[in-house]
């Protein structure tokens, strides 16, 4: 098949994870679940089996026809859980056919229970975060509420208006002045936006502006406002119903932090154990990529994993806790945590903060960054999603871009970024999605861009219609979004560094005011549309400059168009029996074929009916 062809995935039988399709994606072990798949009429079978592990050995079971519509009919078969994770696929047979559907789709060869669908049984993600637009804020950069706080030694201040340094020795000792009282100023305009969630890089001490490098865990950094402005942020936060997200570092703490002195002082000291240690390199003990300044954590010591989640007040534990009032954690290179050359206490580590969480507020969201990505981390045991870049942010960067210059730093690759069809935009995401449950998929972070990265605005070289298609891509896909502030008026990076640039509130002329129009209404249809809470995806036609695709739930069907340029784009989807009922957002048009025509990037969404 060549790049430049068409794919139309709604003419193969179709299964996901949602409640469409699973009558119950988190059961108890001894329940039954009912398993739907749709299967068009043209498609032509004899017979059709779900095979599944029981014990670890294969089963298979025949499915039987349900409801016959004019263009598909509906299938199903009951299965029974009998263990913790139940891996899945559906094989359809007859003379001269044998093809096998997992979650990445439909294959004529036999394939590997990698990328089988899966059930697990334990409670899943909490219920909240899917109807959750959340907004990542970098607390130096975000605003000043006027406060004087204490300049510590290692700051640089800097006027709110100029630029970060970029590449400097500077880079991470500038101070804006940036503050949680700023925050709790403009609480209305982030209500106004439509987002309710706040996700904060760390607001512990540390010795640099990012604060990854935490001095303690224990309280909230004095130049932020101290515990006192967190506990009031939290209060005005509550009263318009938005959740705050901390960013812990359970990979690593900072140099100043008094684990490490006690470490030093004493050797026999419990916070010896705390790190690892090495007399080759000039401070004496491992830093993460090497730095001194980021001492890495050794969790094969016992007090460390009390201290951090698993004692009674515990750091995970105590943030989490009504007093203190986060609604999760996003950890910090959560790939890492507890991996050293021969130690991987990984999933040791994961699991211990889970449970932590579970624990003391079960409907907390646990969600890491992992750089790259390994499936395991997202089985549905340990964290309950992760921020999608290998499964979006990566592919859209490499579909949508018009400024390679920008690199492949942060995808891992040491030349430009690449410029995909389409096509290799799915596959990338198929690639993803299909190694992981459903509910991973829909309890992790989506987002374009964020305080590590470029800002999409300067990938799309400054298109406001590209990054509009970009956004639309974002709030219309599963997952809970993301959006590192300013991008709602455009703002500019084109590094991580560079990405952390301050809010002009004085002088709003520099905003893009008709884009931040824009994004509220996509906000807005992200939260209320049942469709986009709670539906499945699937692909309907996908090409080198468009694609198209349903979000489908039990109460609503949404069909999406993205373009990433200019395109004329003859659509007829008329072969899945849908016709367009009610224009959402972009193009009105109405029926089952329509052309949508535009010189530059344009995206709709259209509720449609069958």
């Amino acid at each position: 098949m060549s790049l430049n062809s068409q794919v139309h995935n709604s003419l193969s039988p179709h299964h996901d994870g949602s409640d469409l399709y699973v009558s119950n994606s988190a059961p108890k072990i001894g329940s039954s679940v009912t398993l739907r798949v749709r299967v068009p009429n043209t498609y032509h079978f004899a017979k059709a089996f779900v095979r599944l592990y029981h014990d670890g050995e294969p089963r298979t079971f025949e499915l039987t026809a349900g409801t016959q519509g004019k263009v598909e009919t509906w299938y199903s078969v009951k299965i029974e859980i009998l263990n913790l994770s139940t891996l899945y696929r559906f094989v359809f047979i007859s003379e001269g056919k044998y093809e096998w559907l997992n979650a990445a789709g439909c294959f004529d060869h036999d394939v590997h229970s990698n990328q089988d669908f899966q059930i697990v049984a334990v409670p899943e993600y909490p219920d909240w975060i899917k109807s959750s637009v959340f907004y990542q804020i970098f607390p130096d950069r975000f605003a000043k509420s006027g406060q004087s706080h204490p300049i510590p030694e290692w700051a640089i201040p800097r006027d709110w208006d100029q630029l970060p340094s970029v590449h400097s020795k500077q880079t991470g000792t500038e101070l804006y002045g940036g503050d949680l009282k700023g925050v709790e100023q403009h609480l209305d305009y982030v209500a106004d936006l439509g987002v309710n969630g706040i996700y904060f890089t760390p607001f512990f001490p540390a010795r640099s502006n990012h604060r990854y490098d935490a001095s303690s865990f224990d309280r909230v950094d004095p130049i932020l406002g101290g515990n006192p402005a967190m506990f009031s942020l939290v209060a005005s936060a509550k009263k318009r119903k938005i959740r705050l997200l901390g960013d812990l570092t359970s990979n690593h703490c900072g140099a100043g932090h008094p684990w490490l002195a006690k470490a030093k002082k004493d050797k026999k000291s419990k916070e010896r154990g705390y790190f690892y240690w090495d007399k080759s390199v000039k401070h004496g003990y491992v830093g993460w990529w090497g730095l001194a300044s980021l001492p890495k954590l050794n969790f094969n010591s016992q007090a460390l994993r009390n201290e951090m989640y698993s004692g009674k007040n515990s750091i995970v534990k105590k943030w989490l806790s009504p007093k203190y009032g986060m609604a999760g954690w996003r950890i910090d290179v959560g790939n890492m945590t507890g991996r050293l050359g021969a130690d991987d206490l990984h999933d040791e580590v994961m699991h211990g903060i889970r449970a932590a969480m579970d624990e003391v507020k079960p409907d907390a969201w646990l969600v890491a960054e992992n750089g790259d990505f390994v499936a395991s981390d997202l089985n549905g045991l340990g964290w309950h999603g992760a921020m999608n870049y290998q499964g979006f942010m990566r592919p859209v960067w490499n579909w949508i871009n018009s400024n390679s210059k920008i690199g492949g730093g942060f995808q891992g690759l040491p030349f430009a970024m690449p410029k995909i069809s389409g096509q290799q935009l799915v596959s990338s995401m198929k690639e993803f999605n299909g190694s992981i449950p459903w509910r991973s998929l829909v309890a992790s972070m989506v987002l374009l861009d964020s305080h590590d990265t470029a800002r999409m605005r300067t990938v799309v070289s400054g298109d406001r219609t590209a990054h509009l298609s970009a956004m639309s891509l974002l709030l219309t896909y599963p997952g809970v979004p993301s959006i590192f502030a300013g991008d709602e008026i455009g703002l500019e990076g084109t590094t991580g560094e560079d990405s952390r640039r301050t809010i002009n509130w004085e002088d709003r002329s520099g905003w893009d005011h008709e884009f931040h129009a824009e994004v509220r209404k996509l906000i807005a249809l992200r939260r209320t549309e049942d469709a986009l809470i709670n539906g499945g995806l699937r692909w309907v036609e996908v090409c080198d400059d468009y694609v198209l695709y349903l979000r489908e739930s039990k109460k609503q069907s949404i069909l999406v168009f993205i373009s990433r340029n200019g395109v004329k784009a003859d659509i007829n989807i008329a072969s899945l029996g849908y016709r367009i009922s009610k224009t959402l957002y972009g193009e009105k048009v109405s029926g089952s074929k329509f052309t949508i025509k535009s010189k530059t990037a344009t995206q709709s969404i259209w509720e449609v009916e069958q």
